[in-house]
């Protein structure tokens, strides 16, 4: 009796096993910020191509920003149409909007999406006008049965009220609060997926506050601020992979039936991988072009982040014959360009944007101002020297990190003086108080292109002229 009851209980178990769910495993891939570094493409190919020969259920989105950093794909006469034909050979299924993707216009963005294999998707990105397609907020991505809530959402904290950019390229377009959207659609799609991931351009700090808020999400993939990340915020995990294709991530969720009971993240380097040569080949067709390999000059010496802004800032006073140039920090695209030949492209890769330059009149006292108020600025901009003048100056900041005065070292009190500086800087910085204000058709990038093909190489001023002391306010 005891043996029978012993095969019984065992062929019950044996049942029960059977039938429960088994478990399997979602990957997902993930790029943010690529800014157009296709010559890294070949490398991700070869990665992404390597897990769909060993895992069954993979994904593969972006987090924005795929285009302005790369004269071969800003420069071409579709700007970032190389970038696109790459990601759609790839298999990209789905990506969100950068501040970067509206750098040349809603217009010209617009008539892109529709070459895109790839659903693009943003909950707080709403159009009223024509130029622009309204974009879904969300897509569901359904892989051997499992279905993948994407919900997408773009910053609007820089601008302020849309992302960071020139006001002329979001006119007719609304950027509504992206959390509140963010946790509106969350609440919509939670029921209808199995998986349910943020596919965030908003930065770690606002993805870090909106996972304060809910337990909706299984992932938040972000970008926006070139972090590497890999964290967990009140159980959920919140990823980025930094910038310009350096690495690529890899979330890995594991589910037993329907119910996630696993999520991982890796970050992996891109160097690891040994180029795909039909994408190597493709690339390689893209960096044929003479004109923007040719050397128009060369440097002494190699140049440093500060040395660039500080040859910017030159250069435009020179050109205008300002007193004071200006430029801002993120305005200065690269870290750093080595001794030695400069191509155009190199310098299209300095300033992507196409900036021109203003001038106006402006007293000490309003320079002070201008400089207060942004260093004071609740973003990414503020509290930090954002500004880069020819002449020297000194933050002096509270113990709250609040700026309260700017000692000059070089200027006179009661001055006025005549200041170059970028159009960005002109048409978006907040509360700037001049006289004869004006934007030239002079563009950055032409006048740094002359200043190189004098014959003489250029030898880069990398002192850094600006800087914050920590003082009690009186």
């Amino acid at each position: 009796m005891k043996k029978s009851f012993r095969i019984l209980f065992f062929a019950a178990l044996a049942a029960i096993a059977a039938c429960a769910p088994r478990e399997r495993t979602l990957v997902i891939l993930s790029t943010n910020d690529m800014h157009a570094k296709i010559q890294r493409f070949p490398l991700l190919a070869t990665a992404v191509e390597a897990c769909r020969d060993t895992a069954q259920l993979v994904l593969l989105v972006d987090a924005g920003d795929r285009w302005t950093g790369n004269a071969f794909v800003d420069k071409v006469p579709v700007p970032g149409k190389p970038i696109i034909e790459l990601m759609n050979r790839l298999g990209y299924d789905a990506a969100t909007l950068g501040n970067h993707e509206f750098d040349h216009g809603q217009a010209f963005l617009g008539r892109m999406l529709d070459s895109m294999d790839f659903e693009v998707v943003c909950a707080d990105c709403i159009s009223d006008t024509c130029t622009f397609p309204q974009v879904a907020p969300y897509t569901i991505v359904e892989r051997d049965g499992i279905r993948v809530g994407i919900v997408g959402v773009v910053t609007n904290y820089e601008g302020p009220g849309h992302p960071a950019g020139h006001k002329t390229s979001f006119v007719g377009l609304r950027f509504p609060d992206p959390q509140a959207e963010a946790l509106k659609y969350a609440a919509e799609l939670r029921p209808k997926v199995d998986v349910l991931v943020l596919l965030s351009h908003m930065g770690d700090d606002r993805d870090m506050e909106l996972l304060g808020k809910t337990r909706l999400f299984d992932l938040a993939i972000g970008g926006h601020t070139h972090v590497e990340l890999d964290t967990l915020v009140d159980g959920t995990l919140l990823t980025q992979t930094g910038k310009n294709l350096q690495n690529v991530g890899v979330s890995t969720i594991r589910l037993r039936g329907r119910k996630v009971v696993g999520v991982d993240y890796r970050i992996v380097p891109l160097d690891d991988y040994a180029p795909d040569p039909a994408y190597a080949e493709q690339v390689a067709g893209y960096y044929a072009d003479p004109e923007l390999n040719k050397s128009i000059g060369k440097f002494a010496a190699p140049a440093d982040k500060a040395g660039l802004a500080n040859w910017m800032a030159a250069s435009i006073a020179k050109k205008t014959g300002a007193q004071i140039g200006v430029y801002h920090v993120g305005g200065v695209r690269l870290d750093g360009i080595e001794a030695g030949g400069v191509s155009r492209a190199r310098i299209y890769d300095l300033e992507p944007f196409g900036t021109r330059v203003a001038t106006l009149k402006m007293t000490t006292e309003q320079i002070r101002r201008m400089i207060v108020t942004k260093y004071n600025e609740d973003t990414r901009e503020g509290h930090r020297v954002d500004l880069i003048l020819t002449t020297p100056y000194t933050v002096l900041v509270d113990e709250s990190d609040r700026a309260f005065d700017v000692r000059f070292h070089e200027l006179r009190e009661g001055q006025v003086y005549k200041l170059a500086l970028s159009d960005y800087i002109y048409k978006n910085y907040q509360g700037l108080d001049y006289a004869d204000g004006t934007v030239t058709e002079i563009r950055v990038a032409d006048v740094l292109a002359e200043g190189l093909k004098t014959g003489k190489p250029l030898r880069p001023d990398n002192r850094r002229r600006q800087q914050i002391l920590v003082q009690p306010a009186r």
